[in-house]
């Protein structure tokens, strides 16, 4: 019988070992201190450079193990995918021989960049241009004038960003731009890639490590290994393999009076749900409107074509209007007056509330297939806050989902996934779905943390999850919940759900603020005002600061709120109370979540 493996095994599964040999190996090499272990390492190594002499032959001593080369990889995430890359870079650069450092732009000490020797950044957009939330200090640091030369820095960059922005990749850019201008060495081009950036990222990725490695790499014989008890990491990742989930709940949340629309919509995995937290997103994949469909195939001549209507259903994204889409078009169609708007520079301010029909519309000419899948992207799936836990719901996920409906240019709009929800998706059908882990939002590890949560509209969805695992396991922390929306009697989302836990005690304290009931406009930073003093006592005592929800306004009119909390109730000056709360920030009692 195998003995048993040690809790915190060394030895990945994909070792080339038995079950049996990894288990010993495990053993000894867990009782190793450090020197034993890197002298097992060299002596390794000069048996394989040994190993091809004459067996009377004295064995050539071990030369030293050549030192890993150092990379430092850095990334400034919004949604997790900079931060997953980053993960990816770092176990594909060890095998390479490189000493990899992971770091998030919210920790970066920007004076340690001048000795890193080698970098990887790899940047997300956010918004209209601006860094992801969490990157701010550093990356305003690093574009003052203070920064530090960099000099004897090679670096390369990774930009990620959304077509559908007119900044597209802009972080990026200017990232590439910046480590450039303070003194660093170019060693790999950037690239900028779209939402379908898994295969150029990955391609990328190999591109810039050889371009990193030195001359003299390491012997191929020897392979850097990391000690750190982290071969279960990969084990523990959630899957990101789509699953097909069945809608067992669809109900409107607003009442019928009201001019929202938002969906409470719970899903059932069939075998079992898989490891989510609190915090997690889930990712849908949509379908497009069947009659914006049939709208684009009668405007191309292209309507009896059932495997192209297929495609554009399920699979091609047909309302992102860019300007890369303008120039992909005007390129694949060779439409004269196409080309001649491209030159114009009068691109960007057009598309602005248009989508790929009003450009088709505009520019008439024989499409194929081949044409309209060269113009659009793949269809990216829709991120939404899971609203539920899973120990208090099971095999299930709930979402909390507004459908967003509006009009531009005398022709209605729709959200792709919130009106293919609402509209015609109902109990019994069957979705595409997976999770999106956010380990950058998450409940306090300690239970008896206290917490304050401010989501208005859906941005609540997270913190009927908080609620709901506080109340499962039973937490003697208090919660304390901000909650926005237009009218109280049409839209207080989960209204009997908040008023039950504050009967059981899962929550604690409830404000809300409807900013249509009364002719002046009151929102959940009003709310955070008006209660400055226990705000701010409640996080001198401990408690960990939440929000979720709309980041151009509402995020930092929150955050603006509790900096002239601590002004207030303190006496701090606005510089010491913003310094109070970057501080809260840096120790991940602040956290966002913000779309």
């Amino acid at each position: 019988m195998a003995p048993t493996m040690s809790r915190q095994a060394l030895l990945p599964r994909t070792a080339p070992f038995g079950d049996q040999e990894r288990a010993h190996l495990d053993a000894a090499l867990g009782a190793a201190t450090p020197i034993q272990r890197a002298w097992l390492t060299g002596f390794l190594a000069g048996l394989d450079a040994a190993s091809g002499q004459p067996a009377a032959a004295a064995p050539a001593p071990a030369a030293p193990p050549k030192a890993a080369e150092p990379l430092t990889i850095l990334f400034a995430s919004e949604s997790g995918n900079s931060e997953k890359l980053a993960g990816d870079v770092s176990k594909i650069a060890r095998k390479q021989g490189f000493k990899p450092k992971v770091v998030d732009f919210a920790d970066l000490d920007l004076a340690t960049l001048p000795k890193a020797g080698k970098v990887i950044a790899i940047a997300a957009t956010w918004g209209e241009g601006e860094p992801p939330a969490r990157a701010v200090r550093a990356y305003g640091e690093l574009m003052g004038d203070a920064a530090p030369r960099l000099d004897g820095v090679q670096f390369g960059v990774l930009a990620l960003g959304d077509t559908s922005y007119a900044e597209f990749c802009a972080i990026g850019k200017a990232l590439d731009a910046r480590f450039e201008a303070l003194g660093a060495q170019r060693a790999y081009d950037r690239a900028d890639l779209d939402l379908d950036f898994d295969k150029p990222a990955a391609d990328w990725i190999k591109g810039a490590l050889k371009a990193l490695t030195p001359a003299e790499a390491p012997s191929g014989n020897v392979v850097a290994v990391d000690f750190r008890a982290g071969s279960e990491d990969e084990d523990a990742e959630v899957s990101r393999d789509p699953v097909v989930v069945e809608v067992i709940d669809h109900v409107n949340l607003n009442s019928s009076r009201s001019d929202k629309e938002t969906i409470h919509l719970a899903l059932e995995f069939e075998d079992g749900a898989p490891a989510y937290e609190p915090g997690d997103s889930l990712e849908i994949f949509p379908e497009n409107d069947p009659q914006l469909v049939d709208e684009i195939l009668r405007a191309t001549g292209l309507s009896g074509d059932e495997g192209l209507r297929k495609a554009l259903l399920a699979e091609r994204d047909i309302t992102t209007l860019s300007p890369t889409t303008v120039e992909r078009f005007a390129k694949a169609t060779g439409h004269a007056d196409a080309q001649k708007f491209v030159e114009s520079g009068e691109v960007k301010a057009w598309i602005e509330g248009r989508h790929l029909i009003d450009l088709i519309e505009r520019f008439p000419a024989e499409l194929t297939a081949e044409h309209l899948n060269t113009v659009t992207r793949p269809l990216p799936p829709r991120a939404y806050s899971i609203a539920s836990s899973r120990k208090e719901v099971g095999d299930e996920v709930h979402l909390t989902i507004a459908a967003v409906r509006y009009e531009t240019h005398g022709r209605a709009r729709s959200g792709v996934a919130s009106v293919h929800v609402a509209d015609r998706i109902k109990n019994g059908a069957k979705l595409r779905v997976r999770v999106k882990p956010n380990k950058h939002f998450r409940l306090p590890s300690d239970p008896a943390t206290d917490i304050i949560m401010v989501g208005p509209g859906t941005g609540v969805a997270p913190f009927r999850a908080f609620v709901q695992e506080r109340r499962a396991t039973e937490a003697p922390g208090r919660s304390w919940l901000f909650f926005g929306d237009r009218h109280f009697t049409h839209d207080f989302l989960y209204q009997l759900e908040w008023q039950d836990a504050l009967e059981d005690g899962s929550l604690a304290k409830i404000d809300v603020a409807f900013s249509r009931d009364q002719p002046e406009k009151i929102y959940v930073q009003d709310r955070i005002d008006q209660n400055a003093a226990e705000v701010v006592a409640w996080l001198d005592g401990g408690a960990h600061f939440y929000v979720c929800g709309d980041a151009k306004n509402m995020a930092k009119d929150v955050r603006a709120a509790v900096v002239r909390a601590f002004e207030s109730v303190k006496g701090l000056s606005s510089a010491d109370a913003e310094a109070h709360v970057a501080s809260l920030e840096r120790a991940k009692r602040y956290q966002q979540d913000v779309y």
